[in-house]
C-alpha cells in the first residue's frame, strides 16, 4: 500500500491540477504553506494557538525540500499538482511547480522585476487535512457527497475569528460535508479519532451561525450538493492557512492549490505516530456523542461519553420522589442533558420563578423555586452568561430584598438584574424579548421557568389543590409562547407536578397520570423540560450539568470551535466554577433568608426549613451532597 501512495504521489508530478479528495490511498494528506524564515516562529505559534484547523504535522529547516518524517523521497517543490504563489499578500498566479524559485534572487528569463524572495529563505509547513478520514466515514457508512459528485470539497471563510499570534490573524475556514441526520454519531466518533486530520466537526447545523450566509457560494473548492435528510457539518479546513498569508501579507510565499494536497506516508489512523501536541490523544470515554440543541436556527452539540454518563446520573437522582407525587410518570430522557447544553451554547439568560400556592398569606409565595433559580443563576454568571431575573410585580420588592441579602450572605457575587413583564398588549412579549420589538435581534437566548405557576387549558393557573390563583400571577407565560416564533429563544421548563411553566410538553401524560391533572396541567411548553421529586433538585441538577459540560474537553473543543491553547479551562476558572456550585451551606443560608422574608413550604404552609414539606436536613443536604459527588467525581476526567 505504501508503495501506492508513493507512486500516487509522484503521479502528481505530472498531473497539473489533479485533486486529492477523492484518491482514498489510506494515507494522511497535507496541507503545505511555505513562509519566509522571519515569520516562521509566528506561524509556529499560530498553529499551537489554534489545533484544530492547523495540525501541524513537520516544520521543516530553512530551505529544505524533503520531510523525512513524512514521506521518503519526496520533494515539496514537485510533489503537489498545483500550487499558489502569493506576494505581498496576494495571490499572483498558480504553477504546477516551484523549483524555478530554488534560484536565489534571479528573475525568471523574460521578467525584469526581481523576485521578493528565494528557497533558502523559506520555510516549509505541513498540515493535517481532512481528505485523511474521508476513507473511513465511507468505511463507517457514512456517505462522502463531494466525492459521490466528483467535485473538491466545499471550504468556507467564516466570522470565527482564529487567535492570533505574533503576525498571524485571520478568519476560521472550514469544509463542510453533508451528513444524514441518522450518521451524525458516526462521522462525529470516526473523525474525532483522527486528530491529525483536524478532528471532530467545529460546527453542526445551520451555517448562518458561522457567518456562512450561502452555501452555493463557497470560498474555496466547489458547491456540494444535500440530499434529503442531511444536516450540514463543519470541520475545522488547513485552508485557514492561506488566509492566515493574506492577512500576514508576506513579501513571498507558497501554498498548495486548495484540493490539491500532499500525500503523505502516514496511514490515516489513530495509531499514527505523530499527533499533534496541542491536541488529546484518543480515548474511549472522551468519544463525543451528538444532540440536537435547537431546531430553530438548527443547532446540535458534542459531549462525552463520560460527561453525558455523569448528566444522566444527575437526572436520574432528582427523579427521585421523597413527596409521592407521582413525579417519574412525567420524566423523559436526556431533558436535562439538552437543556444544560443549550444553556451551555446561550449568552443572556432569562429565569423566571414564582409559585404563589399560598393564597390566604402574605406572601403568599413557597420555598421551591428560589433556591434552584439562584443556583442556575450563580452558575451562568460565573461561565461568563447574562442573567437577568424575571418576577411577580406584586413579589418585585421582596424579591430584591431577598437578592439584596443573597449577595450580603455571600450566596450571590454580585445582584442580578431583576425586572417585570406585564400584559400591554399582543407585541408586549415580542417587544420584551427582543430589542425593538425586532425578532433578528433577541435580547435573550434562552428562557427558563423553575417552579413557576403556569396557565392551564382554560386561561386560569391552579394550585396543586386546584385552586386558581390566577389574581396572583403575571402573565409571563407569554414570553415563552412568543419565543416559540423568535428564532434563537430557546425555553426550559423544571417542575415537579405538572402545573408548572413549560410542563406542557408533557401535557398528556400530566393530564392522565397526575392528581386533578385534567384541570391543573400546564398548558404552555417548554422545549425542555425537566421533572424532578422537587423543582429545587432540578435547578441545582443544572448548575452541576452546566460545570461538567464546561469540564468536558470534548464539549469545549466544540464551544471553541478548536481554537485556543488550552484544551480544558485553567485552574483559576475551574476553582471559580467550583465555588459556584451549590453547596449544603449556601443552599442552607438562602432558605434561612426565604423564611426570615415570610416564605412558607409548599405541601405544610410552615415557615419552617423546609421544602415541599421535607426537611432540609437530611432530605436537601442529601441530595445536594449526592449531586455533588457526582459532579465533583467528574472533574476533569471526561
Amino acid at each position: 500500500m505504501l508503495s501506492a501512495v508513493r507512486a500516487a504521489r509522484c503521479a502528481v508530478r505530472y498531473l497539473r491540477g489533479i485533486g486529492t479528495s477523492a484518491m482514498d490511498t489510506g494515507y494522511q494528506q497535507a496541507n503545505v504553506v511555505v513562509l519566509p524564515n522571519q515569520l516562521a516562529d509566528d506561524f509556529h505559534a499560530f498553529c499551537r494557538s489554534n489545533p484544530a484547523p492547523l495540525p501541524l504535522l513537520y516544520r521543516s529547516q530553512s530551505g529544505e525540500t524533503s520531510c523525512p518524517p513524512l514521506a521518503q523521497h519526496a520533494d515539496i517543490r514537485t510533489d503537489i499538482s498545483l500550487y499558489c504563489v502569493y506576494e505581498d499578500g496576494r495571490l499572483v498566479k498558480t504553477v504546477s511547480s516551484l523549483q524555478t524559485y530554488s534560484d536565489a534572487h534571479r528573475s525568471p528569463p523574460g521578467q525584469q522585476a526581481e523576485r521578493p524572495g528565494s528557497w533558502s529563505d523559506m520555510v516549509c509547513f505541513y498540515l493535517g487535512c481532512s481528505f485523511g478520514f474521508e476513507g473511513r466515514l465511507k468505511e463507517a457508512g457514512v456517505p462522502v457527497r463531494n466525492v459521490e459528485q466528483g467535485k473538491n470539497v466545499s471550504m468556507y471563510r467564516t466570522a470565527v475569528p482564529c487567535v492570533p499570534a505574533g503576525a498571524f490573524s485571520c478568519p476560521l475556514v472550514v469544509t463542510m460535508r453533508p451528513v444524514p441526520a441518522a450518521l451524525l454519531d458516526a462521522a462525529v466518533k470516526v473523525t474525532h479519532l483522527n486528530p491529525l486530520a483536524h478532528g471532530a466537526p467545529v460546527h453542526i447545523g445551520d451555517p448562518a451561525l458561522l457567518g456562512i450566509q450561502d452555501l452555493s457560494r463557497p470560498d474555496y473548492g466547489d458547491a456540494v450538493e444535500l440530499q434529503p435528510g442531511d444536516v450540514t457539518v463543519f470541520w475545522a479546513c488547513g485552508v485557514t492557512a492561506i488566509e492566515a498569508i493574506l492577512s500576514s501579507k508576506p513579501p513571498l510565499a507558497f501554498s498548495h492549490s486548495p484540493g490539491c494536497m500532499f500525500l503523505t506516508d502516514i496511514p490515516d489512523s489513530p495509531t499514527s505516530t505523530i499527533t499533534p501536541p496541542t491536541e488529546a490523544k484518543p480515548h474511549p470515554e472522551l468519544t463525543p456523542l451528538c444532540f440536537q440543541v435547537s431546531q430553530n436556527p438548527l443547532l446540535y452539540s458534542l459531549v462525552s461519553q463520560g460527561t453525558v454518563a455523569k448528566i444522566r446520573q444527575l437526572e436520574v437522582m432528582i427523579g427521585e420522589d421523597p413527596g409521592e407525587r407521582g413525579i417519574r410518570a412525567l420524566f423523559v430522557q436526556d431533558e436535562l442533558l439538552r437543556s444544560c447544553l443549550a444553556l451551555s451554547h446561550s449568552s443572556s439568560v432569562a429565569i423566571t420563578t414564582g409559585f404563589p400556592t399560598h393564597y390566604m398569606h402574605s406572601p403568599p409565595d413557597e420555598t421551591d423555586g428560589p433556591p434552584g433559580a439562584i443556583a442556575m443563576a450563580t452558575m451562568l454568571l460565573s461561565l461568563g452568561k447574562q442573567v437577568t431575573m424575571v418576577t411577580d410585580r406584586r413579589a418585585l420588592e421582596m424579591n430584591r430584598a431577598i437578592i439584596d441579602e443573597a449577595v450580603r450572605t455571600g450566596v450571590l457575587k454580585a445582584a442580578i438584574p431583576l425586572v417585570t413583564f406585564e400584559d400591554g398588549g399582543p407585541d408586549a412579549a415580542r417587544h420584551f424579548l427582543c430589542h425593538h420589538g425586532d425578532p433578528n435581534k433577541p435580547r435573550f437566548d434562552h428562557l427558563v421557568a423553575i417552579e413557576r405557576s403556569g396557565r392551564a387549558a382554560d386561561g386560569n393557573y391552579y394550585n396543586m389543590r386546584a385552586v386558581n390563583i390566577k389574581h396572583l400571577v403575571d402573565p409571563v407565560d407569554d414570553l415563552f409562547i412568543a419565543a416559540k416564533h423568535i428564532p434563537g429563544i430557546g425555553t426550559t421548563g423544571i417542575g415537579d407536578g405538572g402545573n408548572e411553566l413549560g410542563m406542557g410538553k408533557v401535557k398528556e401524560k400530566v393530564q392522565s397520570l397526575m392528581p386533578k391533572g385534567g384541570l391543573i396541567a400546564c398548558e404552555v411548553p417548554a422545549d425542555h423540560a425537566i421533572t424532578a421529586g422537587v423543582s429545587n433538585w432540578g435547578g441545582y441538577a443544572v448548575a452541576c450539568g452546566l460545570y461538567l459540560l464546561h469540564t468536558c474537553p470534548a464539549h469545549l473543543r466544540y464551544l471553541r470551535k478548536g481554537l485556543g491553547l488550552e484544551p480544558v479551562t485553567s485552574t483559576e476558572q475551574l476553582q471559580d466554577w467550583t465555588t459556584n456550585l451549590p453547596s449544603v451551606e449556601k443552599e442552607e443560608s438562602f432558605l434561612s433568608t426565604l423564611v426570615q422574608f415570610g416564605i412558607r413550604s409548599g405541601k405544610t404552609g410552615h415557615l419552617a426549613m423546609e421544602v415541599d414539606g421535607l426537611t432540609f436536613h437530611p432530605t436537601h443536604s442529601d441530595m445536594i451532597t449526592r449531586l455533588l459527588e457526582v459532579t465533583r467525581g467528574g472533574r476533569g476526567a471526561f
